[in-house]
């Protein structure tokens, strides 16, 4: 009786064992930062296998890294916000939505309570790409409103993208910045306000 046998060699180990990548290190980092849990370099490499200097041409520093983990949760939030209305009142609903979200994600309270001064750098300033990268996606939805004869702009559309976005930042970070609750729904006033 012929059986098969299948012959192990090192290539037959390493294919069916894939080396972690850029890709697996910011997949595992954003699960710790999802599970409230800190984003340790030393800690990151350890787990991939990889030296830390392997990890940092990967996926840069560690600011780097949790600007792309910061973006991905953003992007997610932004691109799964249902609003209903058009023009004003739609954007007035997307921004609220999109405060409500993130002030209720637990790993995003996590990293402002364990990090503040680190997440407020990251997340809303130049030294990361979150805010530019959030302003341009609101650009996007103003310009496709405005087009459309639903919104009248008060400012130039980029301009009007930053302004909402430092609304939104106001209603979000309110906790760290004046010791009060986040409220998304002054978010949504504040908006409803402006571009009426």
């Amino acid at each position: 009786m012929i059986t098969s046998r299948t012959i192990d060699t090192p290539l037959s180990r390493s294919l069916a064992s894939p080396r972690p990548d850029a890709v697996a290190a910011f997949r595992l980092a954003r699960t710790w930062f999802m599970a409230g849990r800190r984003v340790d370099m030393r800690e990151l490499a350890a787990s991939l296998g990889v030296s830390r200097a392997t990890l940092h041409r990967w996926v840069g520093g560690r600011d780097q890294l949790l600007a792309e983990i910061l973006w991905a949760e953003t992007a997610s939030a932004l691109d799964n916000v249902s609003f209903t209305g058009r023009g004003a009142a739609g954007i007035a609903d997307a921004i609220g939505a999109f405060v409500r979200t993130v002030n209720a994600s637990d790993a995003f309270r996590s990293f402002l309570r364990r990090e503040p001064e680190r997440a407020l750098r990251l997340l809303t300033t130049k030294a990361s790409v979150v805010q530019s990268r959030t302003i341009g996606k609101l650009a996007d939805l103003l310009s496709t409103e405005a087009s459309a004869g639903r919104l009248a702009t008060p400012l130039p559309v980029a301009d009007l993208a930053y302004l909402l976005v430092r609304i939104g930042e106001s209603f979000i970070y309110t906790d760290v910045i004046t010791g009060e609750e986040p409220d998304a729904s002054k978010a949504h006033a504040a908006v409803t306000a402006l571009l009426s």
